[in-house]
């Protein structure tokens, strides 16, 4: 108020009295046309006024803008006296006004009255200054380019404002009409009508400008990319919808509402929180992606593959003794071993309900039924079953699964047998468990190693799955015919059940119950169409198939039923009108009509007792046989000869043999030096079978003694039995098989080694009973129990040692030692 005060006594500037109009955000200029809306009653007060003097008002700006009622230290002291030229009401009760501009003026003193703020003003006048005219060109022009520049940045800049300001005209004019037409704040709008110096405002206006054009070229790029992402979203929001639309028409669903129902199966499942947590976060990955992309594809593998997993589901085990009892015998004959043992589990389960699953090995020959036995004891137990085959497996991947960043991820084979079988606690059998193999791909034998450890197999890692599964409520039966090939580390993880091979009656039995209802059925028979008798079915056993399962058998009763179907339909086509279907019989005499040539004939066993020809007993893969051992002695220089396709284990104990005889020469009567004088040759029939094994060496023995003593063997007389040099007979194995065809043959007694006493236990009632055991620890007991020194050329060639005794195994075996024929 004192400068003002000193201007005025200065320049003498004339006093008038107004009314004030506060403007809140607004700044009135010179000579220029403002319109505004009026709502407060002091505004109003200054209006009405005005409107009864000259219709002329004095405005001035607010410091702050936010007070409602202001005082005179509110408001600026320098303000535009303005003419009031329009007046509009607007709907309520506020009021449109429009001014114009007179002059710049200053505030000696405000006062009150009636509700209206009155002021006494002085005119100002501006100082154009003492600049150049080049100057005040050059900054006219600069203050058109900016605010052409500006114009083209701010779209709200009409088109007049533009020319006016194109057209030129006084520095003080054009700052104070671009202040006026360009949105400033009312801070710097104030300090631009305070300035009253022309050429110092324009320069401010231009600086001003010029920042505002940097501001709003910022702005612009805002724009233009919120604008590009805007219309791309739009796009993106045009095709989902589209995509939404067709996805409909499909039956497919929304990626969002998919997401979701992840989410919500996820919570169901009650994993842990760490595995629920890599879940969630899977399917947030998968709501961010394009439906399309190919990474989607793979989340939804990925968590389908999860959910489809039995995390908590089990089924309720059976553990009823009696029931699960009489599916196993319902199912398969004999297998007592297999039978005994689930049995035992099902008991320990019913009185330690938390046992966990156990990991057992089913041993024997191929077609014995260890592969659909598993599913009956599944059936029993009440558990789910599912079947994994590892013949020719090389990839440990098949095993533990592949990455997810391997195109055509997936989880491993046990990870996808839990998913068939839909139960945490499921029967799994790894089937042929021997034959799997090795390569650069891993080793998938190693892999099982924590899958079948009962102790480790609670968190097993699945490389798709990543998550921890517990494995250890699974029952895991693997499945092999041989234990060799097994690696040591992984056979001593699991329980091995020996299944050795059916005994001839067994195969009858197995036949008549199971197998030839089952082809019957198969080949729409009934049981009237087609005789075939238990004898019958030996028979075919016998000449027809030589196996240790059952599985050749099975494809012959079939050939028989379709050639017996064969006969049936052709007779109903020639006899339409017969009611009932032709009755066809098979028995021995046209056996060869159904199954042609028998293709195996029974052991060629000698009926006679003869010189250096003992019967042997061998094991194979299909079953036992006999082995029958030749030995000649033809005066030479010495050599001996062993033929037959032996192995280096069988030649091995043909030389044993020899030396055995060598060194019991005296007791046996037998001519120390009979290896320098004579050639001896030592021969197994059928060459062409490989044969190798330490069992015969006590057949060899006994041979060979016969041939150089000349004392015949007995014809009805078998034997097995490893030999040393010493002639102690050590143990063997295949006990069962080989009794069994030493009954088949006719052979009345068997010399036995004295360590398998105790598999007499395991042989077949039918053998026990019509076969006599001979116990041998010694060569002497073989000799004495197999040669027939009645029948030699001179009785007194040999004079053994007899050791009469008897000793019962079980109920049915009778055991001999030293008894002569």
């Amino acid at each position: 108020m004192s400068q003002i005060n000193e201007i005025d006594n200065e320049f003498g500037f004339e006093l008038e009295t107004l009314p004030v109009l506060p403007l809140r955000g607004l700044v009135a200029f010179p000579e220029m046309l403002i319109h505004f809306d009026v709502g407060r009653l002091i505004s109003m007060k200054a209006l009405e006024q005005s409107m009864k003097d000259n219709q002329r008002l004095f405005l001035t700006a607010q410091r702050d803008i936010r007070t409602d009622s202001p005082t005179s230290d509110d408001l600026f002291t320098f303000g535009t006296v303005c003419t009031v030229k329009q007046i509009l009401r607007l709907p309520g009760d506020n009021i449109r006004v429009l001014v114009e501009g007179t002059y710049r003026a200053g505030v000696e003193e405000f006062s009150m009255q009636d509700d209206c703020m009155f002021a006494r003003v002085f005119r100002v006048d501006t100082d154009a200054g003492r600049t150049s005219q080049r100057r005040k060109e050059a900054l006219v022009r600069t203050l058109q380019d900016h605010f052409e520049e500006y114009a083209s940045l701010a779209s709200h800049v009409t088109n007049d404002v533009v020319m006016s300001v194109m057209d030129g005209g006084e520095p003080g004019y054009l700052a104070d009409y671009v202040a006026q037409n360009t949105p400033l704040a009312f801070e710097t709008k104030q300090e631009l009508l305070e300035q009253l110096h022309d050429v110092r405002r324009l320069e401010h206006v231009i600086r001003v400008l010029g920042n505002e054009i940097q501001i709003l070229r910022i702005e612009n790029g805002i724009q233009e990319k919120l604008k590009e992402q805007v219309d791309k979203n739009q796009k993106e929001y045009y095709l989902r919808e589209q995509l939404k639309v067709i996805q409909g028409e499909l039956g497919e669903q929304d990626t969002g509402d998919e997401v979701e129902e992840y989410r919500e199966k996820i919570r169901a499942l009650h994993l842990e929180e760490a595995s629920e947590t890599k879940l969630m976060k899977e399917a947030s990955r998968l709501e961010k992606m394009q439906p399309l992309s190919a990474e989607s594809g793979v989340i939804r593998t990925y968590l389908d593959t999860c959910l489809e997993l039995p995390w908590n589901t089990t089924t309720k085990e059976q553990l009823n003794l009696k029931a699960a009892r009489r599916i196993l015998d319902r199912d398969h004959f004999g297998l007592e071993k297999v039978k005994d043992r689930i049995m035992e589990f099902l008991a320990v389960k019913s009185l330690a309900p938390q046992l966990k699953g156990q990991v057992l090995c089913l041993v024997g020959p191929p077609g014995v039924g260890k592969t659909s036995i598993v599913r009956s004891v599944a059936e029993a137990m009440g558990r789910n079953y599912a079947r994994m085959s590892l013949g020719g497996v090389r990839d440990e991947a098949d095993i533990r699964g592949h990455r997810k960043t391997y195109i055509g991820a997936m989880p491993g084979r046990i990870m996808t047998a839990l998913a068939q079988a839909g139960s945490k606690n499921a029967l799994i059998l790894m089937d042929e468990i021997d034959k799997m193999g090795t390569d650069s791909r891993g080793d998938p034998a190693s892999a099982l190693l924590e899958v079948l450890d009962i102790e480790q197999n609670n968190a097993f890692r699945d490389h798709f799955i990543e998550i921890p599964f517990d494995l250890s409520d699974v029952l895991f039966i693997t499945t092999a015919n041989s234990l060799n090939t097994i690696p040591r580390p992984l056979l001593d993880r699991m329980e091995v059940i020996e299944l050795s091979s059916y005994t001839e009656q067994e195969k009858a039995e197995i036949a008549m119950r199971y197998l030839l209802p089952k082809q019957l059925e198969h080949h729409g028979l009934k049981k009237s169409n087609l005789t075939l008798s238990r004898e019958t079915m030996v028979y075919l056993i016998d000449a027809y198939t030589r196996e240790a399962g059952v599985r050749r058998l099975e494809q012959q009763i079939a050939t028989v039923c379709r050639k017996a179907a064969k006969i049936i339909a052709d007779d109903q086509q020639q006899n339409p009108n017969r009611k009932t279907r032709k009755r066809v019989t098979v028995n021995h005499s046209n056996m060869e009509k159904f199954l042609g040539t028998p293709r195996y004939k029974k052991d060629n066993v000698s009926k006679k007792d003869e010189i250096g020809v003992v019967n042997g007993l061998a094991w194979t893969s299909v079953g036992g046989e006999m082995l029958q051992v030749e030995v000649n002695v033809i005066p030479g220089t010495g050599k001996l000869e062993i033929t037959g396709n032996l192995g280096k284990v069988m030649l091995e104990s043909a030389k044993t043999a020899v030396t055995c005889v060598r060194s019991s020469a005296k007791d046996l009567g037998i001519d120390p030096m009979f290896y320098k004088d004579n050639d001896i040759h030592i021969h197994f029939p059928e060459a062409a079978i490989p044969k190798d094994g330490p069992s015969a060496g006590v057949t060899m023995t006994t041979a060979l003694a016969s041939a150089l003593s000349g004392i015949p063997v007995r014809h009805d007389v078998a034997m097995t039995g490893e030999v040393t040099i010493r002639g102690r007979v050590m143990p063997i194995g295949g006990l069962k098989e080989k009794t069994m065809a030493a009954y088949r043959a006719g052979m009345k007694i068997v010399i036995v080694p004295a360590e398998n006493e105790p598999d007499l236990q395991d042989i077949d009632p039918v053998v026990r009973k019509n076969i006599e055991f001979v116990i041998a620890e010694t060569m002497q007991t073989v000799l004495d129990t197999a040669l027939c020194r009645e029948q030699a050329d001179d009785a007194n060639t040999i004079n053994p040692t007899i050791i009469p005794e008897s000793v019962a195994v079980g109920s049915d075996v009778t055991t001999r030692q030293g008894e002569l024929c």
